[in-house]
């Protein structure tokens, strides 16, 4: 499926729209090979991108930067229906929801030492507190 709408352009060639995006032009090849890109081609063969190429790109990048990868985001943006979509996005919220607990907690963590009054941070009340619950039982 090639790009039908190129809303007014030309058509971008290659290094333009990596450049358009800080990437690479082989990254773009990649995306390409594995059916991410659809560029269409001109008389003499090479890669012209248009608006949709470039709403493309941009759908990726944001999804990489969500955390999924390229086979996930190729699933995604290739008509997955809805329960296709909650079966790849489910677990992928569940894992970032996990580590943005674990983030809040490291922050709590160096926040309490950064707010503690003792010269000896393991006498602060907040790292005490944290190492009864690690520990399980009552000082």
């Amino acid at each position: 499926m090639k790009s039908s709408d190129d809303g007014g352009l030309d058509g971008l060639g290659i290094g333009a729209l990596a450049a358009r995006f800080g990437l690479a032009a082989h990254v773009l090849r990649h995306w390409e090979a594995m059916g991410l890109l659809h560029p269409g081609r001109d008389a003499g063969g090479r890669r012209r991108y248009g608006a949709d190429d470039l709403t493309r790109v941009a759908t990726i990048l944001l999804l990489k930067e969500a955390g999924l990868g390229l086979n996930t985001i190729r699933s995604l943006t290739t008509g997955a229906d809805r329960a296709t979509r909650h079966a790849i996005l489910g677990p992928a919220a569940e894992e970032l929801r996990s580590t943005i607990a674990a983030a809040r907690a490291s922050l709590e963590l160096i926040e309490g030492g950064l707010n503690c009054d003792f010269e000896d941070v393991t006498q602060c009340p907040n790292y005490r507190r944290l190492i009864t619950e690690r520990v399980g039982t009552t000082q």
